[in-house]
């Protein structure tokens, strides 16, 4: 009996330790997945290159709120088709609980819940409903630290009928018809932990991670590049080159910037990389994706590089410039050319000579000739 509770107690921790680690996974991998996937982008870039992934977000940016009860604001506003179409500012409450109003003639009358930002209910009250007090009410919800920004417009009508009274739907907005005289309740209800949760900022830890998928892998599979909190810490995983080459500014938090620098692109890097963004306090969960690809190296070109002559710049003196002259050793160096010359021309010349001496040669033989013919015929 004692061994069989043995076996069996020894199965449920096994059952209870396989419980544990499944709901580990499934909370881990849920931290990424949970995320909305905002923008992606096909990246490219030579091997050997250095690339960056830019993921960047203002709502990420970490500051200390030292005035916490002014982080979150609500107010209400009335815009008046007459007189003059103008806005008015009828009141406001921050998140102590503090209210002012805006216009005398609302003291007593007008008012918000002074528990609003803790139960989400930040509806006006309007005391004695008069004629004036007709308007398109808007109620805003302004969250500083979140940098979020809410609003919902109620349009009231005063009726002096109490069978006019009524609520309906336009298709833009809410109307209520109120009887004059009477108290109007114009809702805005809103029960988001970001409005209503009092929990301090260092509690709701901002992380960023970066996941890298490689070609045919799930996103679930995906392996953890960094882990960034805006306590400062950062986490880096896998083997120690690849932490090398992978880096985000430390500056992070404070720019909004989580960008990751790739150096020395090489073809194993080839994947799907993702940028996540989670502000559990703002509700903030992010994801960015980067496909990215290995091109090619490039080559460099050995030719040296011709430079083209570049123009004179006159608003500069031009330096003097050298130039070296050497001289052949032998003293009549001058004489080889004009002894060429001078022999050149004495050919030249002796050339001409026999060509008359054979041209008046052969014109005086023509001229005998003639004379001896002249005389035969003559005697004869």
């Amino acid at each position: 009996m004692n061994m069989r509770d043995a076996v069996f107690g020894q199965a449920l921790l096994s059952i209870h330790i396989a419980v544990v680690y499944f709901f580990t996974a499934v909370s881990c991998q849920s931290d990424s997945s949970s995320s909305v996937v905002v923008a992606g982008y096909n990246i490219s870039g030579p091997a050997g290159s250095k690339l960056a992934l830019q993921c960047m977000s203002g709502r990420m940016v970490w500051t200390r709120d030292r005035v916490r009860d002014r982080q979150r604001v609500v107010h209400w506003d009335v815009y008046r088709d007459s007189p003059d179409y103008a806005i008015e500012r009828v009141v406001d409450m921050f998140s102590a609980g503090d209210q002012r109003l805006y216009h005398t003639h609302n003291l007593g009358r007008v008012s918000l819940n002074p528990t609003a930002f803790k139960d989400g209910n930040f509806s006006l009250v309007i005391q004695d409903v008069k004629l004036n007090d007709r308007g398109l009410y808007s109620c805003n919800l302004h969250h500083i630290y979140c940098h979020l920004h809410e609003t919902i417009r109620i349009q009231l009508n005063v009726t002096k009928s109490r069978r006019k009274q009524q609520r309906f739907w336009d298709g833009q907005k809410v109307v209520h018809v109120v009887l004059q005289g009477t108290t109007a309740l114009l809702p805005c209800i809103n029960r988001r932990s970001v409005w209503t949760d009092w929990s301090n900022e260092e509690e709701n830890q901002q992380v960023v991670h970066w996941d890298r998928q490689s070609p045919g892998v799930q996103h679930d599979r995906a392996d953890r590049l960094v882990d960034l909190y805006a306590s400062g810490e950062q986490r880096s995983y896998g083997p120690l080159f690849l932490q090398r080459k992978m880096n985000i500014s430390n500056q992070a938090f404070s720019d909004g910037d989580f960008s990751l620098t790739i150096t020395d692109l090489q073809p194993t890097d080839q994947g799907t990389y993702s940028c996540h963004l989670h502000h559990h306090y703002c509700g903030l969960h992010e994801r960015r994706e980067f496909w990215v690809t290995v091109e090619a190296p490039l080559i460099e070109n050995t030719q040296p590089v011709i430079s083209l002559p570049k123009d004179k710049d006159t608003t500069k003196a031009e330096a003097p410039r050298v130039i070296n002259v050497i001289l052949p050793d032998q003293r009549h160096h001058f004489l080889l050319p004009l002894g060429y010359v001078l022999t050149s021309f004495l050919l030249l010349a002796f050339i001409t000579l026999i060509i008359i001496f054979i041209t008046r040669r052969r014109k005086a033989k023509g001229l005998f000739c003639r004379l001896s013919d002249y005389f035969s015929f003559s005697f004869s």
